[in-house]
């Protein structure tokens, strides 16, 4: 039996019908075409479907759809739209933090949070706020330079 449930989704109000067992990572992909978030493993491990839910950096793959309701899901797409999403991703590009692309809106999305609630962070910080996210392609240092380098940028707007 499908429930509707609504939800603020990149800003704007949404509603969906879905099943009480649909992940919110289904429910973006294929209710809504946003493409961002990715199955890795679907086991919570990897990172690559990390959205913020009430600003709180979750995997989606894990997350039932139906306990978004009435709360505030923030993907990639939506986060691409504002001044921040230039500051992470023209950091990532010139950190040489982006290679096949398959975790950067994870990783970004983790930086964006972690930066969120703590706008200088020293390298432990990053490599704690990044944890849940994996790169098989560019290595963390690259990474974490990149996050130092959008802390620095972004002075003022976390």
């Amino acid at each position: 039996m499908e429930n509707k449930i609504k939800f603020i989704l990149n800003g704007e109000e949404v509603e969906v019908l879905c099943s009480p067992v649909k992940r919110l990572l289904d429910v973006l992909r294929d209710d809504f075409n946003l493409s961002g978030a990715k199955e890795g493993c679907g086991k919570g491990e990897c990172g690559a479907c990390s959205v913020l839910i009430d600003g709180k950096l979750i995997n989606s793959c894990l997350y039932p759809a139906q306990m978004a309701e009435g709360k505030e899901v923030l993907t990639i797409e939506g986060l691409k739209k504002s001044r921040i999403f230039e500051i992470l991703s023209e950091s990532f590009i010139d950190a040489g933090a982006v290679q096949c692309g398959f975790c950067t809106p994870g990783m970004i999305m983790a930086s964006y949070a972690l930066l969120r609630k703590n706008p200088n962070p020293t390298e432990e910080d990053i490599r704690e706020g990044l944890s849940g996210n994996l790169c098989r392609c560019t290595g963390y240092n690259m990474i974490i330079e990149a996050v130092k380098m959008a802390a620095k940028r972004g002075e003022g707007l976390w």
